[in-house]
C-alpha cells in the first residue's frame, strides 16, 4: 500500500458531500479516487476533480485500485456493502446506523470473525470528541470513585420536515449518546425506559421531546433528554455523577460575552459545527489504521449494541415499561 490511502466514498448525500470535503481538502495520506450513489447526477457534482463516479456501491468496492471504503449511504444499503468490503479485505469506515435490524448486525459480525481481523469502524463521532476524551480521562483516572449516574442531552434546533419520523430519535439520535455512555463509563446497557412528555407544539407531527433511562450493567443509570426542535441551536450536553463529585463537558464554543445587554455564549447551529474537529480526528486515526489493513475505534461489535439499545427503547415506547438489553457473548476479535 501506498503512502496515500486511495478511498472510494458511497453516498453522496450531506454526511457523504462533508467527509468527500474533509478526506479531499482537509486531511493528508489520503485520496478520494471514486464515489458512488444512485443518484449519478449528485454523486458527480460531489466527486473531486479526477475521481470516477459510480451508480453501484459494489463496483465502487470492487475496483482494483480502491483500498479503503467510506460508507454514507442509507442504512438499509449498509449490511450489503460492509459485507462487500469484508469479503474484499478493505477496511471501510461505516457511518451510523451500522445497520438496522440486530439480525443483520450479528451477520456482519459474524463474517467480520470469520475474516479474523477487525475491518469495520463505525462513526461514533463523540468518541473522538476532545472534551469527551477528558471527561472519560476523569472517570477512568478514579479520582471521583465509582460513576453512579449520567445525564445526557441532545437538542437539535429543528430537523428536516417530512424526513424525520416520530421513530427517529430512539432509531437514529439515542444511538450516539447511548454509545457514548458505554463509551464514558466502561459498562454495557442491560437495559432502557421511555417517558414522552406532553409535546412540543413545534412539529406536532413529531414525538419530541424524549426521555430515555438507560439502566447500565453495574447499576448505574443513564438518562437522555432528546429534543428535536428546541429552536435556539445544537445543543450536547454531559455530566457524570460519581461517589466523590461530579464532572461535565464545557459549553461549546467556550467564548463567554459581556456587555450591555448582559452576559451571552453563542450555541453551535448544527452537528457539523459542534463536532468539526471530531469529525476529522476519526479520520486521521481510521486512516492511520487502513493503511494497515485494519481499524480502530467503534467497532462493529458497538454498533450492534448501539442497534439492541435502540430496537429496546421501540420496545419500550409500546410496553411503557423496562426492556431487556441482551447481547450475545463478544468475539475474540473485539476483545
Amino acid at each position: 500500500m501506498s503512502d496515500t490511502l486511495k478511498v472510494g466514498v458511497i453516498g453522496t448525500g450531506m454526511i457523504g458531500r462533508d467527509h468527500i470535503r474533509r478526506l479531499a481538502q482537509v486531511l493528508s495520506g489520503v485520496e478520494v479516487v471514486a464515489v458512488a450513489d444512485i443518484d449519478a447526477a449528485r454523486a458527480k457534482d460531489a466527486a473531486p476533480l479526477g475521481a470516477r463516479v459510480y451508480t453501484d456501491g459494489q463496483a465502487l468496492i470492487d475496483a482494483a485500485d480502491i483500498e479503503a471504503v467510506v460508507v454514507c449511504s442509507w442504512g438499509p444499503a449498509h449490511e450489503t456493502e460492509l459485507l462487500a468490503c469484508i469479503a474484499a479485505g478493505k477496511p471501510v469506515f461505516c457511518e451510523k446506523p451500522m445497520v438496522t435490524s440486530e439480525a443483520a448486525a450479528l451477520r456482519v459480525i459474524a463474517a467480520e470473525a470469520a475474516a479474523g481481523r477487525r475491518l469495520i469502524q463505525i462513526g461514533f463521532m463523540r468518541r473522538f470528541d476532545a472534551d469527551y476524551r477528558r471527561l472519560k480521562a476523569v472517570i477512568d483516572g478514579g479520582s471521583l470513585g465509582a460513576p453512579l449516574m449520567y445525564h445526557s442531552v441532545h437538542r437539535n434546533a429543528s430537523v428536516p420536515k417530512g424526513l424525520y419520523t416520530s421513530e427517529m430519535p430512539l432509531n437514529d439520535t439515542l444511538v450516539h449518546d447511548a454509545d457514548i455512555a458505554r463509551f464514558l463509563l466502561s459498562d454495557e446497557i442491560a437495559g432502557v425506559e421511555v417517558r414522552l412528555p406532553r409535546r412540543s407544539t413545534r412539529g406536532k407531527d413529531l414525538r419530541d421531546p424524549t426521555f430515555v433511562l438507560l439502566h447500565m450493567a453495574s447499576g448505574a443509570l443513564v438518562d437522555v433528554e432528546i429534543s428535536v426542535n428546541i429552536a435556539y441551536g445544537y445543543d450536547i450536553r454531559g455530566e457524570v455523577s460519581c461517589e466523590a463529585g461530579v464532572a461535565r463537558l464545557p459549553e461549546r464554543p467556550a467564548t463567554v460575552v459581556r456587555d450591555a445587554h448582559g452576559v451571552r455564549q453563542a450555541v453551535p447551529e448544527d452537528w457539523r459545527e459542534r463536532f468539526i474537529d471530531a469529525y476529522d480526528q476519526e479520520f486521521r486515526e481510521w486512516i492511520v489504521a487502513a493503511k494497515a489493513g485494519t481499524a480502530t475505534g467503534p467497532s462493529a461489535w458497538d454498533g450492534y449494541a448501539a442497534t439492541l439499545v435502540a430496537d429496546a427503547a421501540l420496545r419500550a415506547v409500546e410496553s411503557g415499561g423496562l426492556e431487556a438489553v441482551a447481547m450475545r457473548d463478544k468475539p475474540a476479535i473485539y476483545g
